[in-house]
């Protein structure tokens, strides 16, 4: 079973930050969040909106197609 796009999304957000070796806090003040933004971002619990999709992606380097690629293979099921 697949799991929520906000999931996926989160946790590909979450994973590429710590690629980039940044803490939430860090993150969040490059990206103009609230830190607590952020954490329910990456834990699947709020839906971004396009603009802030944006800025996420900006901020970790890639534009929102590259970064909903990232989402798309990180969703898709490991195939046996």
């Amino acid at each position: 079973m697949q799991q929520p796009l906000s999931r996926s999304f989160g946790q590909c957000v979450r994973f590429l930050r710590q690629a980039h070796g940044l803490t939430q806090v860090e993150f969040s003040e490059k990206c103009g969040f609230y830190q607590t933004y952020l954490s329910r971002i990456e834990n699947g619990q709020a839906n971004p909106t396009l603009n802030a999709m944006e800025v996420i992606a900006v901020a970790l380097g890639l534009t929102v197609f590259e970064l909903f690629e990232r989402v798309q293979q990180a969703a898709e099921p490991v195939k046996k």
